[in-house]
């Protein structure tokens, strides 16, 4: 069988193809878009498959050095601490907090069923997390980030599990999401206020600004969030090394920390980073991390796992479903709000916040408007939870 080694660069353009070839069929496929599976995802599970086939034929097998899929990995989530402005978290008030509380909670659920499920079957405790909060509250960015750091501790076939089972995520927190919401609204007769922050009619929005005239991202913002994300990148690794002397921890780490500290004393400082730009090119950053991730998939090492994983995923998903429908809803209020912030739980409690924003979009495009529930939802699932998240992996990590 011949093997075809491809360097970095050669890598990368595989993957950039798969993402057109995923972009093109999230367009065509409606399944695709309903469930809101990410284009890198299907753009490489399709060469992931084609790989399999010639691999299992005898005909050839790939090899990719992944060196730009680390530095992607850490720029994504460099540009996810500067998100983290810890002023936006009194905008949501104690709704915001109890939300995080919830998903706090459900991260450590989930990685004590994946981390002992997996030890039931035989298998090493910290693969278990990747049927976890890795891939569940974490999504493929963090499966694509902690399966490496776990494989450098020995645990094998660690990115290719966590991978599968976000993709698995993606469509069952969108599937059991909805008919949380729409059977607490209609068994409570549950009816949308439609009440904003401040408790008056309407939606906030977030206005961002462009040029006026072409409409486009202001190239000095853009050239400035690179800098701030390179400038995070490189007094991170400096964090990384300090705080590995102590407990492990992946290495991107260190750049969320040192990002979410120059966002947060910047705002004190009344000087504006252009978060925009930062958005956009985190989100760059992140569909090519997870193209690279993709392609590196070995599914024929997923045949000795396939009824660890499907038991381990199906209790967490019924779990899910139980904690949203009675904990989550009991919690936030018992309202129609709270049916929303269910329904939301689900997405990004099993897949990623994308898939919360879709389900309650449907909730509200059929029962009325809800604005409250969208900024917890994207605060909570979009910002603070990785941190949570990534301290609770570290913690199961190091003791199992």
């Amino acid at each position: 069988m011949k093997v075809i080694e491809l360097d970095m660069y050669q890598a990368l353009g595989v993957a950039v193809i798969m993402l057109l070839l995923g972009r093109l069929l999230v367009g065509k496929i409606a399944f695709l878009r309903k469930y809101c599976i990410p284009a890198p995802v299907v753009g490489g599970l399709v060469f992931a498959i084609f790989h399999v086939i010639m691999r299992s034929a005898g005909i050839l097998e790939f090899n990719f050095d992944t060196t730009l899929q680390s530095v992607f990995m850490t720029a994504f989530f460099c540009s996810v601490g500067y998100m983290a402005s810890f002023g936006e978290l009194k905008k949501g008030g104690i709704g915001v907090i109890k939300y995080l509380a919830l998903a706090v909670v459900m991260c450590c659920i989930q990685d004590v069923v994946g981390g002992f499920g997996a030890k039931l079957f035989g298998l090493d405790g910290k693969l278990g997390l990747t049927m976890g909060s890795i891939a569940l509250v974490g999504g493929h960015g963090n499966a694509g980030s902690f399966g490496p750091f776990l494989e450098d501790l020995g645990v094998a076939n660690a990115t290719t599990v966590a991978v599968a089972a976000a993709t698995y995520g993606l469509i069952a927190g969108c599937v059991i999401g909805g008919p949380i919401a729409v059977s607490k609204i209609r068994k409570f007769n549950l009816k949308s206020q439609g009440l904003n922050l401040h408790g008056t009619q309407g939606s906030e929005t977030l206005e961002v600004s462009v040029d006026p005239d072409t409409g486009a991202l202001d190239k000095d913002n853009l050239m400035n969030a690179a800098i701030y994300i390179v400038v995070g990148i490189g007094l991170g690794t400096v964090v990384s090394l300090l705080l590995n002397r102590f407990v492990t921890l992946p290495g991107y780490i260190g750049s969320m920390i040192v990002g979410a500290i120059i966002r947060n004393v910047q705002v004190a400082r009344r000087i504006e980073i252009p978060m925009a730009e930062m958005s956009a090119l985190g989100n760059i950053c992140l569909s090519l991390f997870l193209g690279l991730a993709m392609i590196n998939l070995k599914l024929w090492q997923l045949v000795r796992l396939a009824l660890p994983m499907i038991v381990i995923l199906l209790v967490q998903t019924v779990i899910m479903y139980f904690y949203a429908s009675f904990v989550v809803f009991n919690v936030m209020g018992r309202n129609y709000d709270a049916a929303n912030l269910a329904s939301g739980f689900c997405g990004f409690g099993m897949g990623a916040t994308p898939n919360a924003i879709a389900n309650m979009q449907a909730i509200t495009n059929e029962f009325g408007p809800a604005p409250v529930p969208f900024v917890i939802v994207s605060l909570v699932g979009g910002l603070f939870i990785d941190f949570f998240n990534s301290a609770v992996i570290t913690a199961f990590t190091n003791f199992l």
